[in-house]
């Protein structure tokens, strides 16, 4: 073997590794942020649980960093209605728990996002909680 074919080898080599990595990096919308409880009420201390799923592996996202939330009345035209949202501790990998309290009945926009271990870009969601009285 002489140099030339070694060289084209090593380099061959490279770009297959280098293209296997950029695949095997996801994008924000290779994951999805799910309500798991719909079954919400009115009322102070309301748990929200979502889970967080790798959409590629079908398989739950452990260890993300939630570093913003907000939860309001968009969607029924109140967008200025907020309330706090206070994360709490979860036993369930991929799943994420907050506090809220949901002042009245009707429909709140949960907007979301979080860091996932090994991705560059932020993963975010918007989710529609049914709120009954």
């Amino acid at each position: 073997m002489n140099t030339k074919h070694l060289l084209r080898s090593f380099v061959l080599a490279q770009a297959l590794t280098l293209a296997a990595a950029v695949a095997a990096q996801a994008a924000p919308e290779d994951y999805t942020f799910k309500i798991i409880e719909s079954d919400l009420h009115s009322g102070e201390g309301a748990i929200i649980s979502v889970s967080l799923t790798d959409m590629r592996t079908n398989t739950p996202v452990a260890d993300a960093v939630i570093f913003t939330t907000r939860l309001d009345m968009a969607p029924e035209g109140m967008e200025a209605m907020t309330t706090p949202v206070e994360a709490v501790a979860s036993d369930i990998p991929g799943q994420y728990q907050f506090k809220a309290d949901l002042t009245m009945a009707g429909n709140w926009r949960f907007q979301i996002a979080a860091k996932v271990q090994g991705e560059t870009e932020t993963v975010q969601g918007e989710l529609i909680l049914g709120v009954q009285k």
